[in-house]
This record gives C-alpha cells, sequence and structure tokens, in this order.
C-alpha cells in the first residue's frame, strides 16, 4: 500500500510541476540539437588567435616569407602587402574569409585563377573565400600593388565561421 501511495503522489507533483508534459518530446530533433550545438562549441574552441601581423610581404633568397610589419604601404607597383594569423593549437584546413574595404574604386581588380572573389556594386570591396592547409596553424593572403590603386585608408576583416577574428587598417601612400 505504502509504495502505491508514494507512486501516486509522486505522480500528482510531477503532473503539477509540469515534469511530465501533455505534449510528447521529440527525441530525434533534441539530439540533433544538441550535437550542433556540441559540434559548434568544439569548433569555437580550437580556433583561437594567439598572433596577427600585417605589412609588405619579403621574401629572401631561400624563399622565406616574413612580414616587414607597417600600417603605411607605398603605392609602388609590385609591393605586396598583406597579413597572417597564427591559430593556437590548431592544425589541418580552415575555411577563412576575407573583407577588403578601399577608400575608392580601383582602376582594376585581380586575383589569382579559381578563388572566390566577389566584388561589390560599387567597387570599393571585395570578399575572398578560401580554404587553406593551415599544417601549423598558420593561415595568410597577400594583395600586390598595381597600376590604378588608390591611396588613403584601407581595412581588411578576416573572418572564421562568421566570426571576426582580424581586423587591419593601414594606408597606402604615395611614393614621393
Amino acid at each position: 500500500m505504502r509504495i502505491w501511495t508514494t507512486t501516486a503522489v509522486l505522480a500528482a507533483f510531477w503532473l503539477i510541476s509540469g515534469v511530465i508534459g501533455s505534449e510528447p518530446i521529440n527525441a530525434t530533433s533534441v539530439l540533433v540539437e544538441n550535437a550542433i550545438s556540441s559540434l559548434a562549441s568544439t569548433n569555437a574552441k580550437q580556433i583561437t588567435v594567439s598572433n596577427t601581423e600585417f605589412g609588405l610581404k619579403r621574401v629572401d633568397s631561400k624563399g622565406n616569407v616574413t612580414i616587414f610589419q607597417t600600417t603605411r604601404v607605398p603605392l609602388q607597383e609590385g609591393n605586396t602587402y598583406g597579413w597572417r594569423i597564427k591559430l593556437k593549437n590548431y592544425q589541418g584546413e580552415v575555411k577563412w574569409r576575407e573583407v577588403l574595404y578601399l577608400p575608392k574604386p580601383p582602376e582594376t581588380w585581380g586575383t589569382d585563377n579559381g578563388e572566390d572573389f566577389s566584388i561589390s556594386v560599387d567597387g570599393k570591396t571585395s570578399v575572398t573565400r578560401r580554404t587553406q592547409s593551415a599544417p601549423e596553424g598558420v593561415i595568410e593572403n597577400f594583395w600586390t600593388i598595381a597600376p590604378g590603386d588608390p591611396v588613403g585608408k584601407h581595412r581588411i576583416e578576416v573572418y572564421i565561421d562568421n566570426r571576426l577574428i582580424g581586423t587591419f587598417q593601414f594606408e597606402v601612400i604615395p611614393v614621393k
């Protein structure tokens, strides 16, 4: 008799407190939502920036690339500028997106063949999307000064999974 009474009291309590609902739970959707949120939080934890660099690209006689850090890029044809981002404890492929903002449209836009590249209607903003192997957690991108590139303040924003991971503000200056 005590077991039946305990069961009845607990059942009544659960019904009153809402523990037992009148609508069934869709277990599949709960599992999928939990798996997606778990995966998203795992990826977010893996992408942590440990270092950023911006400046002029320098290549030595052995082909090693270094960045001369500066926020002033001389408007001289052939100068190459860009960014490098080191991701903490990350290895593998990285899908990133770069947005380049110019003060006015250049005379021409150019990229390497096969890139996912688009230009805004006003011609002042470009978006580059790339999947890059990052065996040591390093991603990077560089631009080369071409005739007709504008002087003035520029900005580059770099995103991974729609999360801003780097902003680089710099100025392209005329050569005297």
